[in-house]
């Protein structure tokens, strides 16, 4: 295994202390940063998340920072989902488009205020986009990447470990909104959401100098709970059927293709940048879209490239993640498949690196 040459070009992040003292493992590269993928093994980990809490180091989801009086149109041109509605102190999912209907980024949309957002990026250059759309029409909007590192707690504990740092009201925050709340006389935004499907918390660490502190405490009030360092495991995120931008989907697929069709407002979403190239996706349909897929035979290797989904001799998709589920006893994975052979119970044959498998379309995600 070749090692990483480290570089200031790769960049640490406040609570990477604290990672590389409990143990990691593995690393992925993210926004230019480390990203954990394992500790103790990704089946322990996910074992250990799906019953206990983790703290995740994730300083990877950048923000991008929109701020001043064009704040609220920029965020609207950038996504075909309707903004009107929403509110200070929400959060939205929003599919982030170009001009023709491509997938840019799918990130979680921080409305701060009318005329402050944050966008919680997966990983792409989305600040070069958002800076040029602002600066091409001469928006009055400041658009840069602040000093925020987000730092998850996730798992049936999280609420537990979170009340006991922050004080019982973190409890009241409801799915996909966020309040403020004080640590060490900072406030930071504290947002019930997070990259997994068992429940939890993202706490937008505001400066550097907090980062350790606060992974300190986290940690010491919640020894009787079992609480681990931990990071989004593979295996849990295919079960629940969340995506990953630039492996499940890139900028050459729409929405509609990564079944996010029901984020896209074409109609009232006036502004949106590749808003005339979806309603034309939206009236005649996709041709390809995600499916769930199980994969038969023992646990599949790793997946670094997509592996073909044919029908005969005829390739109708591609297999994009793929991981061994102990709790469904099967192998679980994440596709692209053309509508001919969409259906759920479709049987195809996936080519991995070890051989050709049998692959069946299933009806939905297994959590």
């Amino acid at each position: 295994m070749a090692l990483i040459s480290p570089s200031r070009r790769l960049r640490r992040t406040p609570f990477s202390d604290g990672v590389e003292a409990a143990g990691v493992k593995a690393y992925t590269i993210y926004n230019r940063m480390l990203l954990p993928t394992m500790f103790e093994s990704v089946e322990a980990d996910y074992r250990h998340l799906k019953d206990h809490v983790q703290v995740w180091d994730v300083a990877v989801e950048r923000q991008v920072e929109l701020r001043g009086p064009d704040a609220g149109r920029l965020m609207q041109m950038l996504t075909p989902r309707d903004l009107r509605r929403m509110l200070p102190g929400q959060c939205y999912y929003v599919p982030i488009v170009d001009e023709t209907g491509g997938m840019l980024n799918d990130p979680v949309a921080v409305k701060l205020a009318e005329d402050r957002w944050w966008i919680s990026i997966a990983d792409s250059d989305l600040l070069l986009w958002v800076k040029g759309i602002a600066n091409g029409y001469r928006l009055d909007v400041l658009v840069d990447e602040p000093d925020i590192s987000p730092l998850a707690v996730q798992g049936p504990k999280a609420d537990d470990l979170m009340a006991r740092v922050f004080g019982d009201r973190v409890r009241d925050i409801r799915f996909f909104r966020f309040d403020m709340f004080q640590f060490e006389g900072r406030d930071l935004a504290i947002a019930r959401s997070g990259y997994s499907k068992q429940g939890g918390f993202e706490i937008y660490v505001d400066g550097t100098e907090l980062g350790m502190p606060l992974w300190e405490r986290l940690f010491a009030t919640g020894e009787d709970l079992n609480v681990r360092a931990g990071c989004p495991n593979a295996i849990e995120r295919i079960e629940g059927g969340l995506l990953s931008y630039g492996n499940d989907m890139t900028d050459d697929n729409t929405p509609h293709e990564c079944g996010l069709g029901r984020f896209c407002d074409t109609q009232t979403a006036i502004g949106c940048i590749g808003r005339d190239a979806l309603l034309r996706v939206a009236k005649e349909g996709p041709v390809q879209q995600i499916r769930p897929i199980e994969i038969a035979g023992a646990p599949t290797p790793s997946i670094d490239r997509a592996w073909p989904l044919m029908a005969g001799k005829t390739r109708v998709g591609q297999v994009t993640s793929a991981a061994w589920s102990p709790d469904f006893n099967t192998n679980v994975a994440i596709g692209m498949v053309r509508m001919t052979h969409w259906d759920p119970g479709t049987v195809l044959e996936v080519i991995a690196p070890d051989g050709a498998r049998r692959a069946t379309v299933c009806e939905a995600f297994w959590l």
